[in-house]
């Protein structure tokens, strides 16, 4: 009967070791170094038997280990009270403490990499089209840009919130919007705002016509008014 061995792959002898150290639930600050040698090398015995590439950096820590061993093994001096024999472990234990810390920030790294990748960003488009003021008969845009979040208020629309895993096709566009507000007109020559919008009309929707009224603005197609501050839009269609 023929066995089949895997064995995980690592990214080094430090990611190995700090392995098997984690699963086998060991104290980094005193480290079994018998248990961990063994382990080690019995991953690298399995390396050798699969016919696996063992690169230098492996066999460095292989002979690292039998070290550090090798001197634990050894009796210790007698010293005076007040000298205290360095742990032959203390260096690896700080390799490996300094290896946790940065693989956890690469961890870190990797998922923001996940994320950004399936994000897709917008070029810087050319604005100067739009330098020329807009002919808005002395009405204060900011005061409209409230009345429009006073709509959005009233309407009780809460922000959706985005999943990038899933690329959404977008909702409403400005030339609907507008498409929609130059039929309107053709019935109507004046009307609000708010005649546009229905109890589904989502935050989008609303920005799309806010942009489409100011694109017929600019093209002098309608004019709009405010009875007061911050209250609907009123639309007029202009006479040509």
């Amino acid at each position: 009967m023929n066995y089949k061995i895997m064995i995980d792959s690592f990214e080094g002898p430090m990611d190995l070791l700090l392995n098997l150290i984690e699963k086998s639930k060991i104290d980094i600050y005193d480290i079994p170094i018998n248990t961990i040698t063994e382990q080690y090398m019995d991953y690298i015995y399995n390396m050798e038997e699969l016919n696996l590439e063992i690169t230098s950096e492996f066999i460095l820590m292989a002979s690292t280990l039998l070290q550090i061993k090798s001197k634990m093994l050894l009796p210790k001096e007698s010293t005076d009270e007040e000298e205290v024999e360095e742990d032959p472990r203390e260096q690896l234990v700080l390799r490996l403490l300094a290896y946790k810390k940065y693989r956890k920030a690469s961890e870190q790294l990797r998922k923001h990499e996940i994320i950004e990748s399936k994000a897709f960003y917008k070029p810087k488009e050319d604005l100067s089209v739009y330098e020329e003021e807009l002919d808005m008969e002395n009405i204060d845009l900011s005061a409209i840009i409230k009345s429009i979040n006073n709509i959005i208020s009233r309407k009780g629309i809460k922000e959706k919130i985005i999943d990038i895993q899933e690329i959404e096709k977008e909702e409403y566009t400005v030339r609907e919007c507008t498409n929609t507000i130059v039929d309107r007109l053709k019935e109507k020559s004046r009307f609000s705002f708010s005649e546009l919008l229905n109890i589904k009309t989502t935050r989008g929707e609303i920005v799309a016509y806010f942009l489409s009224v100011l694109e017929l603005i600019k093209l002098k197609i309608i004019n709009i008014k405010q009875e007061k501050n911050f209250s609907d839009l009123i639309i007029i269609k202009r006479d040509r």
